[in-house]
């Protein structure tokens, strides 16, 4: 059967049937991406090598998505035996911190390989024989829609974005390509802010089968009125606050923020250094003029928040942030994505790898939400405001260490998803969070004001 469905597609659309071809289908697809990233591009050594002690080795990943897979979509929903008891030690990202992984006996890349196959091959014999979503006789919160096959497949897709900031923090010839010659829709933009009045909107979710647990549960926000930039920022505009001393500032940065500027020694963007009184960048092993209507990317939380305070204006709270992308003032009503319930697409943003950049600010106008904000899915993850915390009513599922333990430790929610982001992997509620100082990652922002 030819699947009809595409990344992103509400699963609640989906009979059985048609929900079995969508997940047989995204397993698949997933995997191509994973093998992309690793055995197909780089040997041996370079799978093998810590490319920076911020990252596992490449191997390590590729391994621990199908130790992943292999625990929740044969032992935990089968009830099978591990299959290799002896890696599940390795494979434990809470057992093992990402600078001790090299020092670990990793299954090298070709004993990866034929794991990975023996998992995928009992998984879709599984998947052609047992039941895929729950049934009102026969209730099962693992399966709900297809619940825990959304949930290894957004695992993959997450750890394929830690592939690419590995990649990109990687030393040597270019394996990836520049996609430089792929145009984006773009329109003019008309302000560069757009308000937000005042008032309740629903944050969260409780009926999205495939949301994850800090989705959960969907709850009434009270939200003041605000302004947020209308696209992310640029980096001809981050530039000007480095060419403006900002990181010299000390009135610009808070008293964390301004220590880790110091201990850093930052003066910029990653990737970012000058030549000849040029600015340039790295990008996946190449070196190009900084493109400055692209929106910045690689920026920490404590620099987008100096670049705010500099420009007289500040991050967003998370509600505001999903205030702005989700809610339909008119219809008062919630949309999965900025635009509505369809599935991103290329008209709509620019997610999935397909670009390895971002795009120009202002690009993508049939994707703005219902208040004209654009870009809020793709491009870059947002930095925002707020820390890491769960809702109201939270309540942990399927595991607590894929949420719960990184509750109140200083750790800044990011929203929107990037470039790199699967459209699988990505919505108006999903929930991204990451340490304050980090840089590694595709991330981004905007600024927001009172109204």
């Amino acid at each position: 059967m030819t699947s009809t469905t595409s990344p992103g597609t509400d699963v609640r659309t989906l009979d059985e049937h048609a929900l079995r071809q969508h997940v047989a289908d995204e397993l698949e697809r997933v995997r191509e991406r994973s093998a992309g990233l690793t055995t197909a591009v780089l040997d041996e050594d370079e799978l093998l090598a810590q490319h920076s002690r911020l990252m596992s080795p490449l191997v390590w990943d590729l391994a621990h998505v199908g130790n992943y897979e292999e625990l929740w979509l044969l032992r935990e929903t089968r009830g099978d035996a591990a299959m290799r008891p002896d890696i599940d030690d390795l494979y434990d990202a809470f057992e093992h911190p990402r600078d001790t992984r090299p020092s670990l006996p990793l299954l090298r890349p070709d004993e990866a390989g034929d794991y990975l196959a023996l998992v995928r091959r009992k998984v879709l014999d599984a998947l052609g024989t047992t039941p895929v979503t729950a049934r009102e006789d026969r209730p099962d919160p693992l399966r709900d829609h297809g619940f825990v096959f959304g949930m290894v497949i957004q695992h993959e897709h997450q750890h394929d974005e830690t592939m690419l900031a590995t990649h990109q923090l990687r030393r040597g010839t270019p394996v990836l390509p520049a996609t430089d010659d792929l145009p984006a829709p773009a329109g003019p933009v008309v302000a560069a802010e757009v308000l937000v009045p005042a008032g309740p909107f629903v944050q969260g979710t409780t009926d999205d089968p495939w949301s994850l647990d800090n989705e959960r549960p969907a709850h009434t926000v009270d939200v003041g009125a605000f302004a947020i930039d209308t696209t992310p920022v640029t980096n001809a505009a981050y530039l000007a606050f480095v060419e403006a001393g900002g990181y010299d500032d000390p009135r610009l940065w808070t008293t964390a923020g301004w220590r880790w500027r110091c201990e850093s020694g930052k003066r910029a963007p990653a990737f970012w250094f000058r030549d000849a009184g040029t600015w340039l960048r790295r990008r996946f092993a190449r070196v190009e003029e900084l493109p400055g209507a692209e929106a910045v990317q690689h920026v920490c939380f404590h620099e987008a928040q100096a670049y705010a305070r500099w420009v007289g204006r500040r991050l967003p709270t998370e509600a505001e942030w999903e205030k702005a992308a989700s809610w339909d003032p008119v219809t008062a009503t919630k949309r999965r994505f900025p635009w509505g319930e369809e599935a991103p697409d290329e008209q709509r943003a620019n997610l999935g790898q397909t670009r390895f950049r971002p795009t120009v600010a202002g690009s993508y106008p049939a994707g703005a939400s219902a208040y004209g904000a654009l870009q809020m899915v793709g491009d870059v993850w947002e930095w925002t405001s707020t820390v890491f915390t769960g809702y109201p009513g939270f309540r942990p599922f399927p595991y607590p260490e894929y949420s719960e333990v990184f509750f109140d430790d200083g750790y800044r929610v990011l929203r929107g998803g990037c470039w790199a982001t699967d459209p699988q992997a990505v919505r108006t509620t999903f929930r991204n969070w990451d340490h304050p100082i980090r840089r590694q990652v595709f991330s981004g922002f905007r600024t927001a004001r009172d109204a």
